[in-house]
């Protein structure tokens, strides 16, 4: 057939095709495609089509037929034309392979045509697709072919052969030549042109792929099946090597099947090395790990199915092992060889083969992971320690420059490589070497900022944290810029320690090499970082390991560390790790007392220093650190300790009672915040524990101590607590500005005296929850702010309410109520009246207040008064004014001076300061409720003198009057009340209301009148109810008698000040009240007519005029028909006082009287005549020539009178007769 073969490549026709057979379709071969989704759902990780997920190389490695359901007919077509099935290779083996590298040139001119024309993306797409396939399924009929019908048996001596026979021995020799001659045309992959190679990162989004992309993927799936073909042929031939007759290689040997698969099998894996190579130049250190050396599924694939088919060979029959395969390869990077060397094998050179060697090792031992059907699985898998102890040694070679950047990838790279392989001490026998000698050195990386700093950590719980998070077999993957190397080794550590070698325990191996590292002079040449990095050490260890025996040898090279060789600094770092140790016996149960009085009297020494009074302030401030570093400690080994049963107490000494007097402020803020952590995780426990003998015993449980042992410990830390805490808490409560967590630290102390009433001080017995009620509670000279936060944290106590305020407890409720009471009070009393910040100062103190306050309604007592005064209890958020004046309204009169104890002393600040004006409001609007409310109360008891002293104080207040003018006349009503009912107290309390009524009507009064000032004025509202009573008549007469006797008195012929004001407040009160008695009306109007006789003041005159006629229409109103007898004495004695002297202003107010009442004018006829006589025998007979020469022009005043008088009255012309005559004689 070699001599048919005609340049026009076209194959002759076969005798024996058959028109069915032509029409069957064989299964499509698998190839690579990374264009299709691997199928997820079944836990493939590789494309459907491919060669692992259709099996083939499953079947490859059990020595199955590659396609078992294909090529059953007796034709194949192949490149177009039909073939017959069981001989076509044989015959035309190599005008097939012509066809093929025909098929290859084809495409690769479609390429070039592709790269010009785009507008044919789909035809490029379909011709090429159709090409690719072509050759795909040729290379599947050699495999098959191979698998079935090729028998090596038959020697060429066994005589006289067929020609076909002939053909058939020299087929496995004839097929190495195409084989190598293929392999010599596609050439290899880094030899693409760089068009080509750029098809592995174009991302396809659709169907349609590139003619570029189907080459690249054929030149794949050749590569790929040459190996295949190869390994069936040795599979075939049993073992036998096959020549290949007309090829020899560079040194003379001859060409044979197992020379061919070496040599190709390295020049593949130098393609996918030099493509990982080009990968990895462009990947950051931080995404080493993450960043994956292939650039698609089928590079992947190709990959693993290398891996499994080289070790297959290598147990079959003993060849070289994928690893060694590129342990071989890789050493030729790693030792320097020279540029051209390397060229040979890899295309682009390589700036770190130290760090490229461990990426790609560790990215390929993660491929092992795979099936053979392309599944994850757990299995065994072929580890290479040997290189990587190579590549450590590389590492950790100081000589090396190797920089923590580069040292952080490679132990994180090994890290990984741990948690796939085997254990491997002598990894971390070679990394402990390393580190052993650079334990000072920081690990930190410039280049990653803030993230690379964190080398001292700042807590014993941080501290411990980061040890656990180095024995957690879970890697995060941002670990490269979250530890240092000398973390990561940690990791590695314990993870070699949590495997067993051989049945022993790594520990017995590595202990010896670790403490024969630290001594004396080693410890004391550590710095900070290297203090952190010999305790992170040990606390994975102890973790991992013996604990108890690593934390003794600790201790012994703590010790050899004297406090005056290190800075303070490495002082706090040492407390910390020791209290990182505690935390582990916490976590395994066991008991701390050691390390508890080895940390607790250096604590002590330090505490007695800082005390000292002797010590500079700069002392103090570096003592603070290690101070503050032991009380941090503290707080967190009784935060996380479940039980608290393991001699925590011992963590609590007498060092607290020494540090808390010499503390600052924010000092002492961070201790009592230490402090009240304490006291709620004791009482948390120990509920707990008692909740849990209640309880059925579950797993959880199994590790608790037993009731006695807890019981006995948490009275020890108790007592502890008191002891040394307690008394400094106690002598700062009288303190004017207490620290703001003093209540919350107190309220505290009183619940743990509440759960353990035993372990309180002899001084709070017999009943401490009491006695600490009292002295941070109830007691008047405390600070409200303290007393208000205090009684809020125990009032929410349901437990506590309960047991104090039980049957016969209402004395506890009553104190209770006076304290909040004082509360309200005292809101404003440490603000001053200038204070800038006051708004924002007083806006917490409200809110506490107001709590304080909704916990006050919901005690038993308050609502049982509301539910006596038929109040219903408010169910919105009551602000302490408004609740103030529903408790003044709802309490019974018998339980009010229990409740409010000493007012007086409550607001006497406000009156001696004169503000600020907020709490001047408050206290008079909050007296004028109880005098109001109260007022019988007031008047049974002389305590309450302090009430009317309040009100006395008000002349004394200048600035802040409005403050008064709100709750005046409450208080005047109450007063007034009270000084009606008394029968004791009656005659003094007539006086006070005398004396009030005095000063606040001096007090509101304007200058001049004004309509709002004086229809507001508080003794006016006072005197205005809706319902009159006898309280309000007797009050009326009081401010009446007040106004006359006080604001209307003449000093000899000059007006009082702010008469017209005076005039103006009188007349509303006569015009909005109303009497039955007239004597109630006349009791000011001397007063009044003085006025009008004596003032000239047009102001003063209407006043006047109008209040003259309003008294006279109220005398007549109440008199009836008659005259008033009242009206009439007051002004026949104003008649007789001024007709002497202003007799013409004594008539105009008669005629004022006579328009309204001529009755009463009538009636004064008589005095008026006698007063008139009376002048005249003074003066003398003529001398008055205004009333008897002017009579005829004017009728003189009298006259006017008398004539208006006879409009009205003809009964009055006999009297006006006969007086007329007795004149003219």
């Amino acid at each position: 057939m070699e001599d048919d073969f005609s340049p026009s490549l076209t194959p002759p026709v076969s005798p024996f095709l058959v028109d069915s057979e032509c029409g069957v379709t064989a299964v499509r071969p698998p190839c690579f495609c990374c264009g299709s989704e691997p199928a997820r759902d079944d836990g493939r990780h590789f494309s459907a089509d491919g060669y692992m997920t259709r099996g083939a190389l499953k079947r490859l490695l059990l020595k199955l037929d590659p396609s078992p359901t294909d090529y059953e007919t007796d034709t194949v077509d192949m490149f177009g034309f039909p073939w017959v099935t069981e001989t076509a290779l044989v015959e035309s083996a190599k005008l097939l392979f012509s066809l093929l590298k025909q098929a290859l040139h084809r495409l690769e001119t479609l390429v070039q045509a592709s790269s010009h024309d785009f507008g044919q993306a789909s035809n490029f797409h379909f011709e090429a697709e159709e090409i690719r396939q072509h050759c795909v399924a040729f290379m599947q009929y050699v495999k098959v072919f191979i698998s079935r019908y090729l028998e090596y048996s038959k020697g060429i001596d066994d005589g006289h052969l067929h020609p076909y026979e002939e053909l058939e021995v020299q087929l496995p020799s004839v097929l190495l030549e195409e084989l190598h001659g293929i392999v010599l045309y596609i050439g290899h992959l880094r030899d693409l042109p760089s068009n080509i190679q750029g098809a592995f990162t174009i991302n396809h989004q659709g169907k349609l792929f590139s003619p570029s992309w189907h080459l690249l993927h054929l030149h794949l799936d050749i590569h790929w099946s040459v190996l295949e073909i190869l390994h069936l042929l040795g599979e075939k031939v049993m073992g036998q090597v096959v020549y290949a007759h007309q090829f020899m290689n560079l040194t003379g040997e001859n060409l044979t099947n197992i020379s061919l698969f070496e040599e190709h099998c390295t020049n593949l894996l130098c393609d996918l090395i030099g493509l990982a190579l080009n990968k990895y130049n462009k990947v950051r250190p931080t995404d080493a790990l993450t960043s994956c050396h292939y650039y698609c599924s089928c590079t992947k694939e190709l990959w693993v199915m290398i891996i499994h088919l080289l070790d297959h060979r290598s147990k079959a029959s003993h060849t070289e092992s994928f690893w060694t395969y590129i342990n071989k390869l890789l050493r030729i990077l790693l030792n320097g060889a020279n540029l051209d060397e390397c060229r040979e094998y890899f295309p682009t050179h390589c700036k770190d083969p130290l760090g490229f060697s461990w990426w790609l090792v560790t990215h390929l031992a993660e491929l092992y992971q795979y099936s053979r059907n392309g599944t994850i699985e757990k299995r065994k898998i072929e580890d290479n320690w040997g290189f990587i102890e190579e590549l450590l040694k590389r590492s950790c070679v100081t000589q090396a420059g190797v920089l923590e950047e580069q040292l952080r990838m490679h132990t994180h790279c090994c890290l990984s490589l741990c948690q796939l392989w085997e254990p491997n001490l002598t990894t971390v026998t070679t990394l402990w070497e390393y580190y052993s000698k650079n334990l000072n050195n920081a690990f930190t990386i410039p280049w990653l900022g803030l993230k690379g700093l964190g080398s001292v950590s700042k807590t014993p719980f941080s501290m411990l944290e980061l040890v656990k998070s180095c024995c957690s077999e879970e890697q995060s993957p941002e670990l490269y810029t979250t530890s240092s190397s000398f973390q990561i080794f940690l990791r590695i550590l314990a993870l070699q320690m949590r495997k067993d070698t051989n049945g022993t325990h790594p520990w017995k191996q590595i202990k010896g090499r670790v403490y024969s590292k630290f001594h004396q002079r080693k410890m004391q040449e550590l710095s900070e970082a290297g203090l952190m990095n010999f305790l992170s050490l040990f606390l994975v260890l102890a973790a991992t390991a013996d604990v108890e025996d690593v934390v003794s040898r600790v201790c012994d090279l703590l010790a050899l560390l004297s406090p005056s060789s290190i800075s303070t600094a490495q002082r706090a770092l040492v407390w910390r790790g020791q209290f990182a140790f505690i935390l582990l016996y916490e976590e395994k149960g066991l008991d701390v007392a050691v390390l508890a009085d080895q940390l607790s009297m250096a604590f002590q020494q330090v505490a007695k220093e800082f005390y000292l009074k002797t010590t500079d302030q700069t002392r103090k401030l570096t003592l603070w650190t290690l101070l503050s570093t032991y009380i941090e400690g503290v707080q967190e080994v009784f935060e996380t300790s479940s039980y608290l049963h393991l001699s925590e107490e011992k963590l609590l000494n007498e060092g607290f009672s020494m540090l808390l007097p010499a503390c600052r402020e924010s000092e002492l803020h961070t201790t009592l915040f230490f402090l009240q952590s304490v006291l709620a995780q004791l009482r948390s426990v120990y509920k707990r524990s008692a909740q849990s003998l209640q309880q059925i015993p579950t797993a959880a449980a199994l590790n608790a101590p037993t009731p006695f042992v807890a019981k006995e410990r948490h009275l020890a830390i108790s007592s502890a607590l008191w002891g040394n805490f307690f008394h400094f808490l106690k002598s700062l409560r009288l303190s004017q500005t207490p620290p703001p967590q003093l209540p919350d630290t107190a309220a505290g102390f009183s619940l743990l005296a509440m759960d353990m009433p035993s372990a309180a001080p002899s001084e709070l017995q017999p009943q401490p929850v009491l006695s600490m009620m009292q002295i941070f509670g109830w007691d008047d000279m405390l600070n409200t702010q303290l007393v208000t936060r205090y009684l809020s944290h125990l009032i929410q106590n349901s437990a506590l309410v309960a047991s104090v305020c039980g049957p016969g407890s209402s004395s506890v409720q009553a104190l209770s109520i006076r304290s909040w009471f004082r509360c309200v009070l005292q809101l404003y009393v440490n603000r001053t009246v200038d204070s800038v910040d006051s708004g924002r100062a007083g806006k917490g103190n409200v809110d506490q207040l107001s709590e304080l306050t909704r916990l006050i309604f919901k005690l038993p007592e308050i609502e049982l008064l509301l539910q006596k005064a038929q109040i219903d209890q408010p169910t919105i958020k009551l602000e302490p004014r408004p609740a103030l004046s529903l408790f003044i309204k709802s309490s019974m009169v018998s339980k009010a001076l229990e409740y409010v104890g000493d007012v007086f002393k409550y607001i006497k600040p406000y009156l001696v300061n004169k503000g600020p004006q907020e709490g001047l409001q408050l206290s008079y609007w909050a007296v004028g409720c109880l005098v109001k409310q109260w007022g019988f109360a007031v008047a049974l008891t002389l305590r309450k003198k302090s009430l009317l002293d309040v009100h006395h104080n008000a002349n004394q207040v200048f600035s802040f009057a409005s403050s008064v003018l709100n709750s005046s006349s409450s208080s005047v009503q109450g007063l007034s009340m009270a000084s009606a009912l008394s029968q004791t107290q009656g005659t003094y309390f007539k006086q006070q209301l005398h004396n009030v009524v005095q000063q606040y009507l001096g007090r509101f009064l304007p200058a001049s009148p004004s309509g709002s000032a004086v229809a507001n004025h508080p003794v006016l509202l006072a005197l205005c109810e809706a319902t009159p009573s006898p309280r309000s008549t007797q009050l009326r007469k009081t401010v009446l008698q007040v106004t006359v006797d006080n604001y209307m008195q003449f000093k000899g012929h000059a007006p009082p000040p702010r008469l017209a004001s005076v005039l103006s407040f009188l007349h509303e009160v006569l015009r909005r009240t109303k009497d039955s008695d007239p004597a109630v009306y006349t009791k000011p109007l001397p007063a009044v007519l003085k006025c009008l006789v004596l003032v000239n003041e047009p102001q003063v005159k209407k006043l006047s005029t109008d209040t003259l006629q309003l008294v006279v229409e109220s005398c007549r109103a109440a008199a009836g028909d008659g005259p008033c007898h009242q009206l009439s004495t007051i002004l026949k004695e104003f008649i007789e006082e001024h007709t002497g002297v202003y007799e013409q202003q004594v008539y105009s107010v008669l005629e004022a009287v006579a328009v309204l009442d001529q009755a009463v004018v009538i009636s004064l006829i008589p005095t008026m005549s006698i007063c008139l006589r009376n002048t005249e025998h003074k003066r003398g007979l003529g001398r008055n020539s205004t009333l008897r020469y002017r009579r005829p022009t004017a009728h003189g005043p009298f006259m006017c009178l008398l004539i208006h008088l006879l409009c009205n009255y003809t009964v009055v012309i006999f009297i006006l007769k006969r007086d007329t005559e007795q004149q003219c004689r």
